[in-house]
């Protein structure tokens, strides 16, 4: 085979795994789910812990956290949007509906009285301070 050839064929291979790759196919034309996990970093310092998830496109009224002891959930939940209008049909539709939640363990307890949320971006910050542990007591026996 000529080496004219051999990149023809090289070329026409690469072409045809490209359109064949799923990342080619053209989404269906309705809405679609949450993503199933969104991305998290979690840091400490001596007093407290940082949380960032990233959860672009929601409103910070979608988004709800919960602390019990160490443990924190994030979750959100979208309403799907059913703007109809007459004479009109949908020829793409890629935003997504539906509800996600993610929970994790800390390595230690916080306390839930002096936590802060803030959203910004697409990006759901989170501080929540170490619950102070305190030394263990002896009582005396009457």
């Amino acid at each position: 085979m000529t080496s004219l050839a051999r990149i023809r064929n090289d070329l026409m291979k690469q072409f045809f795994d490209d359109w064949m790759s799923p990342s080619f196919v053209v989404r269906p034309l309705h809405g679609r789910s949450l993503p199933e996990d969104f991305a998290v970093d979690i840091r400490e310092n001596e007093q407290h812990f940082t949380v960032q998830a990233e959860m672009p496109g929601l409103r910070k009224e979608d988004i709800q956290v919960d602390i019990d002891g160490a443990r924190i959930t994030i979750g959100a939940e979208v309403k799907q949007m059913d703007q109809k209008v007459e004479n009109e049909r949908a020829v793409c539709s890629e935003r997504f509906y539906g509800a996600v939640s993610r929970s994790f363990q800390l390595p230690s307890e916080v306390d839930s009285t002096g936590c802060n949320a803030t959203y910004q971006d697409g990006i759901l910050k989170l501080t929540l301070p170490k619950r102070s542990i305190s030394a263990g007591k002896r009582i005396a026996i009457h």
